[in-house]
C-alpha cells in the first residue's frame, strides 16, 4: 500500500493541485494532517477536494480557528483578518465539516498522523530537543506530523541515536527517499502543500511506500502568481501575500 501524506494546504488550490497532478498513480490512499484552511484564498474548494480524495484527515489550529472551535486570539494579526475573510466566505456544509474534524493523533493501519504531536495538536515540533522528547513518548514507529510547514523529520533509534531527515530539495519531483529501519521512531513532517516555511516556495507532500518501507519527498513548482491575484482581489493582507514566493 502507498499513502499520499499531505498536510497544511491553507486554501491553496493551485499548489494542492499541481500536487495532486505530480502524485497521481503514484498512490492507494490519501491523509491530511490539518490545516486545509487560513491564509489562501480557496478555503471551500481547498475543502471540497480534500473531502473528495482523503480517506483520514484530522485538524490543524486553522481548521479550529475558522470553524469558531477557537477564538484564533494566539494568532498574529496577520492571520487573524485571514480567519475572518475565512469564516465570512465558507460554505455552511464546508464549515460543518471542519468542525466535526477530529483532533490527532489518529492512526492509519499500522502508522500514526497528527498535527502538532501526539500530546499536543497544537505543538510546534522545530528543535532537536523537541523532537527527541515528542520522539521517547512517540507510542508508534512511525508517526507524521504537519503544523511548522518544514519538510523533512526526526528519527531515534532503540539505542538512542538521534538524527533529522536529511534533504536536498533542488528538482522538482521526487526530491529523496528515506527509507526506514527496524528499531527506529520516525516523526515525519511531509512538508507543507500550500505555505512552506522551509525557505523553498514549493508544494511539498510525501508518499509512504508500506512495503518498500520507505518515504518519498516531493516538491513541486504551481502558479504562485495566479494564488497571488486570487488573494489580492479578496483582500488578503500583503504580508500573507508576498511570503509564499520566499517559503517563509
Amino acid at each position: 500500500m502507498r499513502y499520499l501524506i499531505l498536510s497544511d494546504p491553507h486554501a491553496n488550490l493551485e499548489a494542492l493541485e499541481k500536487s495532486l497532478d505530480l502524485a497521481q498513480g503514484k498512490y492507494d490512499k490519501a491523509v491530511c494532517l490539518g490545516d486545509l484552511v487560513g491564509y489562501g484564498p480557496d478555503p471551500n474548494a481547498v475543502v471540497e477536494r480534500v473531502r473528495k480524495i482523503a480517506s483520514a484527515v484530522i485538524r490543524g489550529n486553522h481548521d479550529k480557528a475558522c470553524a469558531g472551535i477557537t477564538d484564533a486570539s494566539e494568532f498574529n494579526i496577520f492571520a487573524r483578518l485571514a480567519v475572518a475573510w475565512t469564516r465570512s466566505v465558507l460554505t455552511l456544509e464546508n464549515l460543518a465539516y471542519l468542525r466535526q474534524l477530529p483532533a490527532g493523533p489518529a492512526k492509519v493501519d499500522d502508522f500514526g498522523i497528527v498535527h502538532g504531536s501526539e500530546e499536543d495538536e497544537d505543538e510546534y515540533v522545530l528543535s532537536a530537543e523537541e523532537a527527541v522528547r515528542v520522539l521517547q513518548a512517540q507510542h508508534m514507529p512511525l508517526v507524521f506530523f504537519g503544523h511548522t510547514h518544514h519538510q523533512g523529520g526526526f528519527c531515534l533509534s532503540d539505542a538512542g541515536a538521534f538524527s533529522a531527515v536529511p534533504l536536498s530539495a533542488m528538482q522538482d519531483g521526487l526530491v529523496t527517499n528515506v527509507p526506514l529501519s527496524d528499531g527506529v521512531r520516525y516523526l515525519i513532517n511531509p512538508g507543507s502543500v500550500g505555505q512552506p516555511r522551509d525557505g523553498d516556495w514549493r508544494a511539498a507532500f510525501a508518499i509512504f511506500d508500506e512495503t518498500a518501507r520507505m518515504v518519498e519527498f516531493y516538491r513541486t513548482g504551481y502558479n504562485l502568481s495566479l494564488t497571488q491575484e486570487k488573494m489580492v482581489s479578496a483582500s488578503l493582507p500583503d504580508p500573507l501575500i508576498h511570503r509564499l514566493e520566499f517559503g517563509r
